[in-house]
């Protein structure tokens, strides 16, 4: 019961999506329910999988995706995306560590985290929307948890950059167990991908291979950079290593 208390308390940090009464919080919760965050992942990815698949039932590929998209987008309030924006208006704008941390702060967007945003989001539509409607299906199920376990692989071996902030209380240090946990939360949809022939076990290892190595890179700029990570950070490693698995999988499929 208390598992799936820590799995709701992450549903409810970071998607809209509603979670039963009983539940209740305390805040000590927060600080593991970080082992979570892949299953979190497959929930927002099982939804943007539905409404790709009814939606190209009637309309063209890249339509279902926007429309996708723009789902996923709604369920989590545009909270990784927000984060992606913030990141690349602090790395692009601050010239040292303070300057950064006190831009990545600040809720405008500036002219880095516009255009971060913009091609992103593109880049990711035009993906997915190339890809045959089962390897789409499989690339958001799979890509979701998997782009999350790689944020929370920077909780599990970096510290955090500031002294308080929003994703304070989720950033303790998160053991080798509670990673395991976030491990497994991955692999369901993955063997799924795989046993089922929605995907090639290759295009599979090769996006795996691709979001850690975009995580390796961008977790050495922030130590860097910034000594550390910040919440807008993971969800920068999330959006990064989500565009870099649906890549991939066009590539292999191609």
């Amino acid at each position: 019961m208390q598992q799936l208390r820590l799995f709701f308390i992450a549903l409810q940090f970071f998607t809209r999506l509603p979670i039963p009464r009983w539940v209740g919080f305390q805040p000590d919760w927060l600080h593991h329910a970080s082992r979570y965050f892949p299953l979190v992942g497959l929930v927002v990815g099982a939804i943007a999988a539905a409404v790709y698949w009814a939606c190209a039932l009637v309309l063209p590929p890249a339509v279902a995706v926007l429309l996708s998209t723009a789902a996923t987008i709604y369920a989590t309030g545009a909270f990784h995306e927000d984060g992606f924006a913030d990141a690349c208006d602090g790395l692009g704008g601050g010239m040292t560590r303070e300057r950064a941390l006190e831009i990545m702060k600040d809720s405008r967007i500036g002219a880095y985290g516009a255009i971060g945003t913009i091609v992103l989001l593109a880049l990711k539509c035009a993906a997915l929307a190339h890809l045959s409607p089962l390897a789409c299906v499989a690339a958001l199920c799979v890509g979701h948890p998997l782009s999350r376990l790689m944020a929370a692989s920077l909780i599990w071996r970096m510290d955090y950059a500031r002294a308080e902030g929003k994703a304070k209380p989720m950033a303790q240090q998160m053991t080798g167990g509670e990673f395991a946990i976030a491990v497994a939360c991955c692999l369901p949809p993955l063997l799924a991908a795989g046993l089922l022939g929605w995907s090639s076990w290759t295009a599979l290892g090769a996006g795996i291979a691709a979001m850690a190595a975009i995580t390796l890179w961008f977790a050495r700029k922030l130590r860097q950079r910034l000594g550390g990570y910040t919440g807008d950070c993971l969800g920068a490693v999330q959006q990064l290593a989500e565009a870099a698995f649906y890549l991939c999988a066009l590539a292999r499929w191609s």
